[in-house]
């Protein structure tokens, strides 16, 4: 499986986007300039691996604590994702990517190994985006579990980093 997707590096500005959530609210990056974003893609919603991801994410004591931004995004349509957000409680917007170019964009859509079979789909992928709007840190194959505290622990140090430097 031959992955041309482009790929960010640490410390470069991170795309801005403009897209819709449950309610037809446009988010952009640029609105949450100042916080630190976490910005994940995740396959569906409703699904089991990615209704633990986003109930981690909500869950997560460490990122509350940092007041960090979440927003999901995935191809799904704003009625899936206001049905998964009421159904889970999430607090954060899930964004609607329907024809996938922001994350092929970004690198979180393409072929994917799904049950032994290449697919193409979207890929589970977390972008941590500093206040500054570059990314601080990518990963590009989550295992969800610890994923959040994971998550966190990056921003902790990200906060140090900027203090120290």
């Amino acid at each position: 499986m031959t992955d041309t997707a482009p790929r960010l590096a640490p410390g470069e500005p991170f795309p801005d986007f403009a897209l819709p959530d449950a309610e037809g609210q446009t988010h952009r990056l640029s609105d949450y300039a100042g916080r630190h974003v976490v910005l994940y893609a995740y396959p569906k919603d409703d699904t089991p691996g990615c209704t633990k991801e986003a109930c981690d994410f909500r869950d997560s004591a460490l990122l509350k604590s940092h007041g960090a931004v979440i927003l999901g995004v995935s191809r799904d349509d704003a009625e899936s994702h206001r049905a998964f957000a009421e159904k889970y409680s999430l607090p954060f917007p899930l964004l609607s990517d329907e024809g996938a170019e922001f994350l092929k964009g970004i690198g979180a859509y393409g072929p994917k190994n799904l049950y032994g079979k290449v697919v193409e789909g979207v890929r589970r992928q977390t972008f941590l985006i500093g206040p500054d709007g570059r990314l601080v840190r990518a990963w590009l194959a989550v295992s969800v579990d610890g994923h959040a505290d994971a998550v966190a622990a990056a921003i902790e140090a990200d906060r140090k980093n900027r203090a120290d430097g």
